[in-house]
């Protein structure tokens, strides 16, 4: 048997990582600017995050959810108090596409209907009802009538009223910050209107935070700068560093039901374990303010840097736009200086590294970078 082959694959093989540095089966070692599409929080490898999943691999890796799990309610308690969110439920599932596809559900059941709107440049997963409210030519969706889908450009509020002046759209879903799309920011007045909208119609708004949540914009929600509280938020990548966990925070105005959600291995001890120690960790080193200072260090810098059309982003999740394709010096980056970026598109370079990512590692993609965009221009 061999892969099926739907990824490009660059030759480097990953061994080991520590940190903000990944080494490969060569011993080379890497600087990551990427962390695995946003997915590695706390840094590779930290102490304390093995400890705890080590300790509960050795104790019960997986059981069922028809019996209690305290770490489930330990990994709520914490989210609840380090987010501000303690107020909402908590529901544990595997993926963020997963806690898409609830969120989409639950807004269904809550309100009878059966439309969404999203926007364009989208993605919110690969599930079925994720995929359909994923505005990404790229993405091979499959046959899903469940229900229909109106997308909508970012910051027209006027688009948003008009969609939802008929009181029958069950949920507006947005990113905080949109990732795959380039790093596009919606505006702090165009999410106050857009909930304002979203309650006068009764239309459930949901937050994907599942890339720009957890601490990477400089804040732990990114439409936290908006000073919004959507009825539901989603979230996964960082939640566990690595380990596949994903969740769905649930406004109070929900009233959960037996039978209403479900999933096999959503909350698992393992996963929960992963949870709660990515939490501590989070707290713990102020990683939080720690994104927001080095990414505004690194926002200032590479807008000071020629040939760079624009730079877009909050915290660690930057866009570097160009004028052409950066394909060469994604490759330079990697091959030339070690260095991990990621991309949107054919002209975007995308940054996600750790939330530990330390000034001195900053200045040195800056230093590689502007190195490499002087010579190629």
């Amino acid at each position: 048997m061999k892969l099926f082959d739907v990824y490009p694959l660059f030759d480097v093989e990953i061994v080991k990582g520590k940190n903000c540095l990944i080494y490969d089966n060569k011993g080379n070692e890497y600087l990551d600017f990427y962390g695995g599409h946003a997915v590695i929080s706390i840094g590779h490898s930290h102490p304390h995050y093995l400890k705890k999943l080590t300790q509960q691999a050795e104790c019960l890796g997986f059981y069922s959810n028809s019996v209690q799990n305290s770490l489930q309610n330990e990994v709520a308690v914490k989210l609840g108090k380090i987010s501000g969110y303690d107020d909402y439920s908590l529901f544990l599932v595997n993926s963020g596409a997963e806690a898409n596809e609830n969120a989409l559900k639950l807004a269904s059941f809550h309100t009878a209907r059966r439309k969404v709107v999203a926007f364009t440049r989208s993605f919110h997963g690969r599930t079925a009802a994720a995929v359909r409210v994923t505005d990404n030519k790229k993405i091979v969706a499959p046959l899903n009538e469940g229900f229909e889908v109106e997308f909508l450009p970012f910051n027209n509020i006027e688009n948003v009223h008009r969609a939802l002046k008929n009181c029958d759209v069950a949920a507006v879903i947005i990113e905080g910050i949109q990732g795959v799309g380039g790093v596009q920011i919606p505006e702090n007045d165009f999410l106050i209107a857009l909930q304002k909208e979203c309650n006068d119609t009764k239309t459930v708004l949901i937050l994907d935070e599942i890339q720009c949540g957890y601490g990477r914009s400089g804040k732990f929600f990114a439409h936290q700068y908006a000073n919004i509280r959507p009825d539901i938020i989603t979230v996964a990548k960082g939640m566990g560093n690595g380990f596949p966990v994903g969740a769905v925070l649930i406004s109070p105005d929900f009233q959960p039901a037996y039978g209403m959600l479900g999933t096999t291995f959503g909350g698992n001890h393992l996963a929960c374990a992963a949870s709660s120690a990515v939490l501590d960790v989070i707290e713990s080193e102020n990683l939080v303010e720690n994104a927001k200072n080095v990414g505004n260090y690194l926002l200032n810098q590479l807008k000071s840097l020629p040939t760079i059309k624009e730079v877009r982003g909050r915290g660690l999740m930057i866009g570097i736009e160009f004028d052409f394709p950066i394909k060469d010096i994604r490759n330079r980056l990697l091959f030339d200086k070690h260095i991990f970026t990621g991309a949107s598109g054919s002209n975007t370079i995308r940054l996600l590294p750790p939330l530990c990512l330390s000034q001195t590692e900053a200045d040195k993609f800056l230093n590689a970078f502007s190195e490499i965009i002087i010579t190629l221009t």
